[in-house]
């Protein structure tokens, strides 16, 4: 199990729990993990938070400590680091980011060279560097320390390649955006405007500490109430470092994951690029998209939540789409993570193309009733649920119950003292009570 990396990186309060010291102790133990302290580069990126220059600056300090040079890219999504990692042809790239969670907390994620977020066997090597404390025989000097360079165009860069990916104009859209006071505050404006597309955006004015405070994808009432007011086509909204987004379609209705899946992948299909007729969800998927894919003749493979394990099943079975419930989607062809800003730009690429409004496109899968549910647990205990016969117990009761017709999840947060409850049915009301009562159990069991 692990024991700094959760699903998504190493993630803490900043100067708390990610201190400087732990964020120089990564730096050395990646440089001596991944890279295997030959010569060459690391890329860094970060999001808008104030813990980011002093992070950054100590995990700098780690890498060059260990005779590796650094490209730092200042503020820019996590997509654009697993992209540009590739075009510079780093050793590997790093983002400074607590992706949507408050402005307290912080984290670093790391890529290999190819872009791709590392497999668990190395995350535990660099664990074990760090949380056993081996010392790391390389203290080179002198001219062999590493250097510092300060890439300016790597922003430029980017917008350049999605806007490669895509061929779109925008005239005569109006697009309604939430930046989450993150890392798209510039970027994402910037292209929707070179895309000639009128772009109405909120929350683009961050101040180190307001990063997805009330605002971004995990609040999508402020996207939807300024669609409705803007009368825009489109609304998206993205987290602090971009790497999902939740739409609203024309009318304020919400266009989650799941529903972009569905949209992309039958735009897929009809241009015969749906590789093997499979698109690849997690068992946090609706039940709606199993559905509506099997009626219209493509097939869903699920596996465990996190980008991460969706990418893994993407590249291990040549599949091409992928994402969660979330928002994280993952085009194969163009990125190796979720990027909020590419599917925004895809969406409104199915839109001009197929003639249809966001809201006719909405409509395509319909979902099944969900509740999620958080019990707050001992943080120790969280991964033992499965483990208490009680709890294990009522979970057979209620899956017998449904007889086919629903299923329980249950998943521990990889961040927080908490196990999260889903329950998925016809009836929302009964599956409500279902889910508040299983939790309250766990919650007496291990909380």
């Amino acid at each position: 199990m692990s024991r700094l990396f959760g699903t998504d990186g190493i993630r803490g309060v900043a100067n708390k729990e990610l201190t400087p010291e732990l964020a120089f102790e990564v730096g050395r133990a990646a440089a001596a993990t991944i890279c295997n302290c030959k010569e060459g580069k690391i890329l860094v990126g970060k999001d808008t938070r104030a813990s980011g220059d002093m992070l950054e600056s100590a995990l700098v300090a780690g890498i060059t400590s260990m005779g590796l040079d650094v490209i730092l890219v200042g503020i820019i999504p996590t997509p654009a680091v697993a992209y540009l990692t590739r075009k510079y042809k780093a050793l590997a790239g790093v983002v400074i980011s607590a992706s949507h969670n408050p402005g307290e907390y912080n984290g670093i994620k790391i890529f290999d060279s190819k872009g791709l977020k590392l497999p668990d066997q190395v995350e535990g090597e660099i664990e074990e560097i760090i949380l056993d404390k081996k010392q790391i025989d390389n203290r080179p000097t002198g001219a062999q320390i590493g250097y510092i360079m300060h890439e300016k165009n790597g922003s430029r860069d980017y917008i350049d390649y999605l806007k490669s990916t895509i061929n779109i104009d925008l005239t005569g859209m109006k697009i309604a955006m939430d930046c989450g006071h993150g890392a798209l505050y510039k970027i994402g404006p910037e292209i929707i405007k070179e895309l000639n597309g009128q772009v109405v955006v909120v929350n683009n004015s961050p101040d180190g500490m307001n990063i997805n405070r009330d605002c971004g994808s995990t609040n999508p009432d402020i996207i939807r109430d300024l669609v409705i007011k803007e009368k825009a086509d489109i609304g998206i909204s993205f987290d602090g470092d971009g790497d999902r987004i939740i739409a609203v379609d024309n009318k304020g209705n919400l266009i989650d994951g799941d529903h972009i899946l569905a949209i992309c992948a039958t735009h897929l299909k009809k241009e015969g690029k749906l590789t093997n007729n499979t698109v690849v969800g997690t068992v946090m998927t609706n039940m709606g998209l199993d559905v509506y894919l099997k009626e219209n003749g493509m097939d869903i493979v699920k596996t465990s939540v996190g980008d991460r394990y969706v990418l893994e099943e993407m590249l291990q079975s040549n599949y091409v789409i992928g994402g969660e419930q979330s928002g994280h989607i993952i085009f194969l062809e163009y990125n190796t993570t979720g990027d909020g800003l590419a599917t925004g730009l895809h969406l409104l690429e199915v839109v001009k193309e197929t003639g249809k409004t966001l809201e006719e496109l909405n409509n395509l899968m319909t979902n099944y009733p969900q509740v999620l549910i958080n019990a707050k647990v001992d943080n120790h205990k969280k991964y033992s649920y499965f483990e208490d016969e009680i709890i294990k117990t009522e979970i057979e009761k209620i899956e017998e119950m449904f007889h086919g017709q629903g299923r329980v999840v249950i998943r521990p947060s990889g961040t927080e003292p908490l196990v999260r409850v889903m329950i998925e049915g016809k009836n929302q009301e009964e599956i409500t009570k279902i889910a508040k009562d299983l939790a309250q159990i766990i919650e007496k069991r291990i909380g």
